[in-house]
């Protein structure tokens, strides 16, 4: 499954951005039309956040085989090779420009290996060398499960990489409720793929808005849910365009704490809507922090297989943050090499850049 533009339905009518963030000028551009939907372009004012450049978020090993976590063992000659839980899988990766460090021996005795087309949003097929496997298997991250699955996109039904910005997300929430929050932490996920994020700030205390455009990820997103035995747990599964909805969640006032945001390059809607990442980024951002609560605490964006710079990115978020205080902190999000046993430190493959504003300065 490609990493589909998304959105999201109704939300209850949270308060609107805090009134000490500087408001866009009088001088904002004209709306831009573009898939139909017409996108405001406001400019911020006030000072820029604080900046720190760059930063490398690395995801090692969690968890163990026996945990039904994820490690990567070895990566080179244009693949990589992965622990997820019981499974060693082989996908392809362009990023793994050097040799592999482990013996082909070792390669070929993985579980799953997939053939066909390396592009990343290529079609292909999975080869079992062993016993065949079923499509899904289960999988436990930050002490959340989940169903592995292999698709015909290479994707696995999660993206490792990500464990550090879900890290983050878990420690915000469980801060804000040590602290004695009045309210739970509001979370949406844009672009929520399968839900482990979602499923991760739930099960840290977080009241969850989860978008994707994908009818068949929502449903993956919810046999996650059952899978875990978190049909109780505050989410709300939404299928929508994800413009579409942050527009009516700004017109009817709604607001977040924290907002993650994994755009593909291109994309389209439930209805056709068309997603490009240069042309739409920035309009998507606007609209997100026009609903960041007052008790904000912070604003994600991750970018995959983008031709750009994370300081492009990075620029972009700290003037979409004018007068908000706070601080930027842009890099890349990469894996780091860990063995078969999963704690040898081998090297860094990245995976992919991000830009992420906080709320409070430390």
């Amino acid at each position: 499954m490609t990493r589909s533009a998304s959105g999201q339905g109704d939300h209850g009518g949270a308060q609107r951005a805090p009134a000490d963030f500087a408001g866009p000028s009088a001088s904002s551009a004209e709306p831009k039309e573009a898939a139909g939907v017409a996108i405001p372009r406001r400019i911020w004012t006030g000072n820029k956040p604080a900046e720190r450049v760059p930063v490398i978020l690395e995801t090692t090993a969690d968890g163990s085989s026996a945990q039904a976590g994820y490690h990567l063992i070895d990566s080179g000659d244009g693949v990589k090779l992965e622990q997820y839980g019981p499974y060693r899988i082989v996908r392809p990766e362009a990023q793994a420009l050097w040799p592999k460090a482990l013996d082909d021996a070792i390669w070929e005795r993985a579980d799953a290996i997939f053939t066909g087309d390396t592009d990343e949003d290529g079609m292909g097929r999975w080869r079992f060398p062993g016993v065949p496997l079923g499509e899904t298997w289960p999988m436990r991250l930050l002490d959340t499960e989940f169903l592995g699955r292999f698709t015909a996109f290479r994707h696995v039904g999660v993206f490792p990489e990500q464990l550090a910005h879900w890290r983050w997300v878990k420690a915000q929430i469980e801060a804000a409720r040590a602290k004695g929050r009045a309210r739970p932490v509001r979370v949406l996920n844009l672009f929520g793929y399968t839900g482990v994020a979602s499923l991760i700030a739930a099960n840290a205390g977080a009241e969850v808005t989860h978008v994707d455009a994908s009818k068949k990820a929502i449903g993956w997103a919810r046999e996650n849910q059952a899978l875990g035995r978190g049909d109780d747990l505050p989410i709300r599964w939404i299928c929508d365009d994800a413009m579409k909805f942050i527009q009516r969640e700004e017109r009817r006032g709604s607001a977040y704490d924290i907002i993650l945001t994994d755009p593909p390059k291109f994309g389209r809607g439930p209805n056709g809507e068309v997603w490009h990442l240069f042309d739409h980024l920035p309009a998507m951002l606007d609209l997100c922090r026009a609903i960041l609560s007052p008790e904000a605490i912070g604003l994600v964006l991750t970018a995959y297989s983008i031709r750009a710079s994370f300081y492009s990115i990075h620029e972009l978020m700290r003037e979409t943050m004018r007068g908000a205080g706070g601080r930027v902190e842009s890099g890349e999000l990469i894996l780091r090499e860990a063995g078969l046993s999963g704690d040898v430190p081998g090297r860094a493959l990245s995976t992919s850049l991000f830009s992420r504003w906080i709320a409070h300065d430390e």
